[in-house]
């Protein structure tokens, strides 16, 4: 029987949330016997921190999220930030002049573990915000919001391309053409000053430090607990993910997973609408308690 790792660490969008954005019933009860078990589970994902308080019931007692990317670690519970890395603004202007000299119609936005600002050309996707966040160029806005933290993620938005909000594992052939072309522009405008990843959001290059990934920040938290890799698993679907599964003791793959993804992990499990994630741990809290009934 497999034994129950010390850590399990997994993604949310197209991974742990169903296709609706939620938590099931199903996986809300497996992350919570996986808490009672004294497994720590660790929300690791690209979203940042103003999307994650709805899920602060669904991480156990100890509430923790690596968000942005890897950029912030997060206690939900409290609201207060653990860990935080970031460009510094040298870095961050010549990522956002490299971008403008290539493609002058790209739209940016900066994420930062307080907050976001958007260019005045990007869209409008999150109404709540404060209209003021897309007021004026991003660059404009380096220096003057330190107190939200460091510019954490870099977004640039394919200006040839808007795409409606949303995931999508494997694009139409003409439409990943056309996203890899970008992506190449975005690579040779950023040198050595960013890195990219890709999420699954359509025509949106998400730029990150050098050095900051899921991967990154998975193994300095573990590190603070004293966990090795090989006490952790690790789930996925996109090929941000690929970093931690590579890291992590078990990298595992649910079955809606992009094919790179599929092709790498040590596992694959349910579809994500099938509760995949919970299923395989669950499978695992019965065979530890099995153990355990064998043993005493």
């Amino acid at each position: 029987m497999t034994r129950l790792p010390r850590v399990v660490a997994t993604d949310l969008d197209g991974t742990l949330l169903d296709s609706r954005g939620q938590v099931s019933e199903r996986t809300r009860n497996v992350l919570a016997d996986l808490d009672a078990a004294g497994v720590e589970v660790v929300f690791v994902t690209a979203r940042p921190p103003r999307w994650l308080t709805r899920f602060t019931d669904a991480v156990g007692g100890h509430g923790r999220v690596i968000c942005i990317g890897g950029a912030c670690v997060l206690d939900l519970a409290s609201g207060e930030t653990l860990d935080t890395c970031g460009f510094d603004d040298d870095a961050a202007l010549a990522v956002v002049t490299g971008i403008r000299a290539a493609l002058p119609h790209a739209a940016l936005a900066f994420e930062r573990p307080g907050g976001v600002v958007f260019d005045p050309t990007y869209p409008n996707r999150e109404p709540a915000l404060d209209p003021g966040l897309w007021s004026v160029p991003v660059e404009d806005t380096l220096g003057a919001d330190r107190a939200r933290g460091p510019v954490s993620k870099i977004l640039a938005l394919d200006p040839a391309y808007i795409p409606p909000p949303g995931i999508v594992v494997d694009p139409p052939e003409e439409i990943r053409l056309a996203q890899e072309q970008f992506f190449a522009a975005v690579r040779g405008a950023i040198g050595p000053h960013a890195q990219l990843a890709y999420s699954g959001a359509v025509g949106l290059a998400e730029l990150m430090p050098p050095g900051v990934d899921k991967a990154a920040a998975l193994a300095r938290w573990c590190a603070r607990l004293g966990v090795d890799a090989s006490d952790v698993w690790a789930f996925g679907d996109m090929p941000n993910d690929l970093p931690m599964l590579t890291w992590a003791g078990r990298g595992i793959a649910v079955a809606n997973a992009h094919s790179e993804v599929l092709a790498c992990a040590d596992a694959v499990v349910g579809h994500h609408d099938a509760d995949g994630v919970a299923e395989e741990l669950a499978t695992a809290l019965l065979g530890s308690a099995a153990r355990a009934a064998a043993d005493s």
